[in-house]
């Protein structure tokens, strides 16, 4: 990554890897064109220059920038000073000091370390996300894959929720693009194939009686005649618009994956960069148009995921480091509803960190088979002191930071416990790794 200690706070994102050709998301800024350069800000105040063309990067990629600038392929150590205002700059103030504690308990310098983090404290958090680099073009672009008109597949996988999926049809029914098959794999019990047979639309109903959400998206991929799959939630409303709008991103930017935002109705407030087009970190199936051809080169969905969690973001993550472009996509978006019924809810858990019962692996094993394989152990473990401590809490507080903070102490309470949750978790994990990826082709 740019600034080192983007480690202790994003330990598994996607961009902290290089791509297999070597090079990394984040482009320099001697690269960009003058319309792009003018919308960043130089901060003179870091003591390297690297710092600062780094600084630059990292605004030009969370502020939305795509394009075809020269990326680096390697990053220069900067000093502990510059690392520390980094942190203070981008995120919350109460982070540069639990990095430095982590630091101090790694047995670095404590001279150094507190006089870097003492010397950067009056740096202000910047607001740049309030200002992000717009694609005004997007308004009056006329797509010409849109006018090509491409079968779309939808993807939809579910579990018990009829009572959702009712509504769910009916906005694909109102979708003003209409050049689309729906695949659904119901796994419901009873299974109601009656359900289906009043709506206006091209439905293609495989009933599996295995409860596996990733079989039930490998089989649909497999089975769809579209070049492009839209994947789609038993519990998710769109806009008429949905569907163009995932498309039109395609064509757009020239991407691979258009991944539509997602606000939920529950959990965490939403993110500032969910407003705009960027590089997209993360992919959802719930909301996520993908060229078939991706699924060619790099295989399925990895089965080693199958009734846990995580197995769209290690897809994604697979599709990054292959070089395909994934696109946030504002326009294309989604309120999910994240019912209390059915679905993975049904299988045992909130979220990757969150369990239904109090000696649960914690996190889901999934989720420690995929940090260990692609980040190794060290990144393991700081992504588990940061994600952990506020799973204490239930789901629904997730908006609340307060209540957030709470749950750090109270996972000092009960810390016997969770370090049973987790090595519970970890030997599971340890199978999956010594298993290996189940990857199917297409």
């Amino acid at each position: 990554m740019l600034f080192t200690f983007i480690k202790y706070l994003q330990p598994t994102n996607y961009f902290a890897l290089f791509k297999k050709d070597h090079t990394s998301v984040f482009p320099i800024p001697k690269s960009f064109p003058k319309k792009i350069q003018q919308q960043l800000i130089l901060d003179n105040e870091y003591s390297s220059n690297h710092a600062q063309e780094y600084d630059l990067s990292w605004q030009a990629i969370q502020k939305g920038y795509v394009g075809n600038a020269k990326t680096y392929t390697s990053f220069k150590k900067l000093p502990l000073i510059d690392e520390y205002h980094f942190l203070r700059k981008y995120f919350n103030s109460l982070w540069a000091t639990y990095v430095l504690l982590i630091r101090l308990l790694s047995f670095k310098n404590p001279f150094k370390e507190i006089s870097a983090w003492y010397i950067t404290r009056k740096i202000q958090r910047s607001d740049y996300l309030k200002t992000p680099i717009l694609h005004e073009e997007w308004g009056g672009f006329g797509s010409s894959l849109l006018k090509e008109n491409p079968l779309v597949s939808v993807v939809i996988p579910t579990l018990n929720r009829y009572q959702y999926l009712k509504d769910v049809l009916e906005d694909l029914e109102k979708q003003e693009y209409k050049n689309f098959e729906v695949i659904i794999v119901d796994q419901s019990e009873p299974f109601q194939k009656e359900f289906y047979k009043d709506y206006n639309l091209d439905i293609h109903l495989i009933h599996q009686e295995e409860k596996a959400l990733w079989l039930a998206r490998n089989t649909a991929i497999r089975g769809s005649k579209g070049d492009f799959l839209l994947f789609f939630d038993d519990d998710s409303r769109v806009e008429a618009n949905w569907i163009t709008n995932h498309i039109k991103c395609i064509d757009f930017f020239k991407a691979d994956i258009s991944s539509g935002v997602s606000i939920s109705t529950i959990g965490a407030e939403v993110p500032k960069n969910y407003s705009f087009f960027r590089i997209s970190d993360q992919l959802d199936t719930g909301n996520v148009l993908i060229k078939k051809d991706v699924f060619r080169t790099i295989g399925l969905f990895d089965r080693q995921f199958e009734k846990q969690r995580m197995g769209d973001g290690e897809f994604g993550l697979r599709a990054h480091l292959q070089g395909f472009l994934n696109i946030s996509n504002p326009y294309a978006q989604r309120l999910h509803l994240k019912v209390n019924t059915g679905g993975l809810r049904q299988m045992g858990s909130w979220d990757a960190f969150r369990t239904k019962k109090w000696f649960a692996p914690r996190p889901i094993p999934s989720v420690l088979y995929l940090f260990r394989k692609y980040y190794g152990v060290k990144r393991t473990w700081y992504a588990l002191l940061k994600t952990i401590p506020p799973s204490i809490i239930p789901y629904r507080f997730k908006r609340n930071k307060k209540v957030m903070v709470l749950g750090a102490f109270i996972s000092i309470l009960i810390f016997p416990i969770i370090i049973l949750q987790v090595i519970v978790s970890w030997r599971k994990a340890s199978l999956k790794l010594n298993e290996g990826a189940i990857i199917q082709r297409l």
